[in-house]
């Protein structure tokens, strides 16, 4: 194990298992140059992969762990169904093909991408339990998951005997995401930060700027850094050797309170990117 991999804190995760605080996003990688950044991410030190049926790249993560040479059992891999297939027998379906494009017996998270208004939670939720049950997932979670749905995923996986153990949302300075984030930790549900650096926004600004200079960091190690020392996971993408280093990074110091609220401060109320027509009704 690498220092770096060393280094990176761990949350637990309702049920047992742990989840690294900072992975590598996949979003948008794809082919053999994926394989390679995946593989060499792996040897830096990452030991939590993040990808989706959506991303159309669970082969090149699966052939990138095999060609990183870490061991299997290291390596923290999330996968997420969309939300077409989020019917019972339609989630189950994706989750096996999940399986068998990343070559492997079992992911260590399963998520629902994104709710659905036509097909009911209660039939999603008993899904993706049931895909849990069968071996599919060690752990099962949510993914853009407002409060209110938020606490009918938890009693609706209560009542089938299961937990959710994360909700992946996009989080960043621009965005608050109070509210959900203290509904997590209410029923100890693990917030995991997607879009944490605002898709590169927050290397623009001034006053994250002037507190990475003051520390002597890079303006994303300060951003990633603010999220993890909440509590919260960071998925940050990255294809390129040095911001991948950079990123993981960050475990070797501590922002202090003044500057954790400076960055929070910079929250507005237009601050989401990721919007699309499917969207649930955000919290306010």
């Amino acid at each position: 194990m690498t220092d770096l991999a060393a280094a990176v804190t761990r949350l637990p995760l309702n049920g047992g298992a742990q989840i690294p605080a900072l992975g590598l996003g996949t979003f948008r990688l794809s082919g053999p140059s994926a394989v390679d950044s995946i593989s060499a991410a792996l040897s830096l030190g990452y030991r939590h992969l993040d990808t989706a049926a959506m991303y159309e790249n669970e082969a090149e993560v699966g052939a990138g762990l095999r060609a990183s040479g870490v061991k299997r059992d290291e390596v923290f891999i999330t996968t997420k169904v969309w939300t077409s297939d989020i019917a019972r027998g339609d989630l189950q379906a994706s989750a096996q093909a999940s399986l068998e494009r990343l070559k492997l017996d079992q992911v260590d998270l399963l998520l629902i991408h994104w709710p659905n208004r036509a097909i009911p939670l209660a039939a999603s939720i008993e899904a993706l339990c049931d895909a849990k049950r069968r071996g599919y997932a060690r752990s099962i979670g949510v993914a853009n998951f407002p409060v209110e749905m938020l606490e009918d995923a938890v009693r609706l996986a209560g009542a089938h005997g299961e937990t959710i153990a994360t909700n992946q949302c996009e989080y960043h300075p621009r965005l608050s995401q109070a509210k959900v984030i203290e509904a997590c930790r209410r029923h100890g549900v693990v917030f995991v930060s997607y879009c944490p650096l605002g898709q590169g926004r927050m290397t623009e600004d001034e006053a994250i700027a002037a507190i990475a200079r003051k520390h002597g960091k890079t303006v994303s190690q300060i951003v990633l850094r603010w999220h993890v020392q909440q509590g919260v996971a960071a998925i940050p993408k990255s294809a390129n050797a040095g911001r991948q280093r950079d990123n993981l990074d960050i475990f070797g110091f501590t922002l202090p309170d003044e500057d954790m609220r400076a960055i929070a401060a910079l929250a507005r109320h237009d601050g989401r990117l990721v919007k699309p027509g499917f969207s649930p009704e955000w919290d306010r």
